[in-house]
C-alpha cells in the first residue's frame, strides 16, 4: 500500500487550497485536489504533509498548524490495491498572492460552491462531501470571518 498526505487549507471566507494538476501526473491528471503527495520511507504522515505542501506551494507552515483529520482508503485508477491517503487542516490567512504553484497548472483558494463543478482527484472526490459538510471545516473559518 503506497501512502500519501494531504492538506485541506481553509482561508477566512471558507474557501479550500486546491491545486489543478497538469497532464504529466500518473495519478489524476488534469484534476483538482489538495496539496500534498508521497510519503517518503521513514517519514511519518504529518511530516509528509508539512514537506509536500511547502514543496508544492513554496510556503513553511508553522509547525503546529496541522491537525489530523482523516484517513482515506482510496483505488488509484490502473492500480492494484488501495492507497492510504492521510488528510490534514488547518485554517490560514494566506491569500492566492501568499500561494506560489510549484507544481501542476495553479494553485489558488476555490469558493466551496465551485468545488462540484470541478474535476476531482479520487481523494478530493472521497473527501470534500464530508468535509464541506463537517463541523471541523465549519471551525475553521467561522469564528474568524472579516466582517
Amino acid at each position: 500500500m503506497r501512502r500519501f498526505a494531504s492538506v485541506l487549507l481553509v482561508d477566512r471566507r471558507g474557501w479550500l487550497l486546491l491545486q489543478e494538476r497538469d497532464e504529466f501526473p500518473e495519478i489524476d491528471p488534469e484534476c483538482w485536489g489538495c496539496p500534498g503527495g508521497h510519503m517518503e520511507a521513514g517519514e511519518t504522515a504529518l511530516e509528509a504533509a508539512y514537506r509536500e505542501f511547502a514543496e508544492e506551494t513554496g510556503v513553511t507552515l508553522s509547525e503546529g498548524t496541522l491537525r489530523h483529520w482523516r484517513d482515506l482508503s482510496v483505488r488509484h485508477a490502473g492500480r492494484d490495491g488501495d492507497d492510504l491517503v492521510h488528510l490534514f487542516l488547518a485554517p490560514t490567512d494566506l491569500t492566492d498572492a501568499d500561494v506560489t504553484c510549484m507544481e501542476g497548472r495553479q494553485i489558488l483558494f476555490v469558493d466551496p460552491a465551485d468545488v462540484p463543478g470541478l474535476p476531482l482527484t479520487r481523494a478530493a472526490a472521497l473527501a470534500l462531501d464530508d468535509f464541506l459538510a463537517s463541523t471541523d471545516y465549519r471551525s475553521l473559518f467561522e469564528h474568524r470571518e472579516t466582517r
